[in-house]
C-alpha cells in the first residue's frame, strides 16, 4: 500500500465507515477494501479502492469525501463506483469501463468477490454471483466494448 496524507485519511475513514459491517463469511468487511488498496500502484487508486463502498454502503455521500479533501479524480471514480440500484447491472459495469482508476479498482473488487473460499458455504446465488462477475471482468478488461 502507498502511505501517504490522502491514503491514510482514506484508511481512517474506510475503518470507521465499515466498522462495525461483516462480509458475506462473517469477516469484518473492512478487510475487503483494505485486500484491494494493497493491489493498486497509485495515490488515487489506493484511496478509491479504500473508499469504493463507502457511499454505496453508508450515509456518507460523495460530497462528504469532496469535503475531506479527495480529489476530483477520486471523486468522480467513487460516483461510477456507488452502484444505483435502477441502472441495470452490466450498464453500471459499462460506465466503469473509460474511468482508469474505476476500472482497476472494480476488476479488482469483482476478482475478490468471486473468490468462494471467503465464505463459509456456497450456495447457488454465490455461484450466480460469480458467473454474473466473471461477465463483468469481461466488459472491463475489453472482452465487450463499453
Amino acid at each position: 500500500m502507498i502511505y501517504t496524507t490522502l491514503t491514510k485519511k482514506a484508511l481512517l475513514i474506510s475503518f470507521s465507515a465499515h466498522m462495525n459491517q461483516l462480509d458475506k463469511g462473517g469477516m469484518p468487511y473492512v478487510y475487503h477494501p483494505y485486500h484491494l488498496a494493497e493491489q493498486m500502484d497509485d495515490e488515487l487508486s489506493v484511496c478509491t479502492a479504500l473508499l469504493h463502498d463507502v457511499v454505496e454502503d453508508t450515509s456518507a455521500t460523495l460530497d462528504d469525501l469532496k469535503n475531506e479533501g479527495f480529489p476530483e479524480e477520486v471523486i468522480e471514480a467513487l460516483g461510477l463506483l456507488t452502484h444505483d440500484d435502477s441502472v441495470p447491472y452490466m450498464e453500471y459495469v459499462r460506465k466503469i469501463k473509460p474511468n482508469e482508476i474505476a476500472r482497476k479498482v472494480k476488476a479488482a473488487d469483482l476478482e475478490h468477490n468471486s473468490d468462494l473460499s471467503r465464505l463459509n458455504a456456497v450456495d447457488r446465488a454465490a455461484l450466480e454471483r460469480v458467473e454474473k462477475y466473471r461477465q463483468a471482468i469481461n466488459i472491463l478488461r475489453g472482452g465487450e466494448s463499453g
